[in-house]
């Protein structure tokens, strides 16, 4: 497991490095050719942020993969945890985590449109689920564990060989205190 720093934040909280680094995630690793194609961004601007993010351990080459030419960016296999509560007396830092959390948020509903765009068949829109629990009440050790909980279930079904007819599957979570 990885913690994201104060520089580490600052070196990925710019729109570019994360739509990078989300292609990564999403279609698995990728040269900056392949990326600068899927983005719409020239390759060299691409292959800079590809060794920022790499600096910052958010990337790393594949070794498996290509040639000197042509370099293959995957991530690393490890987690990686942010704590924004970390960040509150850091003005700075405090920006870059403003940046990153609101692109974050805005590519979550992105993919939940993008989802709604799409025809997909009746067994799959049964089983899919857009839910909301609007009436607990919870203090923040109650709500860290019932988060701790849904990863717990969910880290049950990651990594599993896939069975006939599945899909690629994208479960989000958002659970954050309302005032009233």
């Amino acid at each position: 497991m990885r913690r994201i720093d104060a520089r580490s934040l600052r070196g990925l909280a710019h729109p570019l490095r994360m739509r990078i680094l989300e292609a990564i995630e999403l279609d698995g690793p990728a040269t900056s050719s392949t990326l600068a194609t899927r983005l719409g961004e020239n390759t060299g601007t691409i292959s800079w942020h590809l060794r920022l993010l790499a600096e910052h351990g958010y990337l790393e080459e594949d070794p498996d993969r290509g040639t000197k030419r042509e370099r293959w960016w995957r991530l690393p296999d490890r987690q990686t945890v942010l704590d924004p509560s970390e960040f509150l007396d850091d003005p700075e830092t405090r920006r870059a985590l403003d940046v990153y959390l609101r692109d974050l948020v805005e590519r979550y509903y992105n993919r939940v449109r993008t989802y709604l765009d799409e025809d997909w068949p009746g067994e799959w829109q049964h089983a899919a689920g857009l839910s909301d629990w609007r009436d607990l009440h919870l203090t923040p050790d109650q709500l860290h564990n019932l988060n701790e909980e849904i990863a717990a279930v969910i880290d049950r079904y990651t990594g599993t060989e896939p069975a006939d007819g599945a899909e690629r599957v994208i479960v989000q979570l958002q659970s954050f205190p309302r005032r009233s």
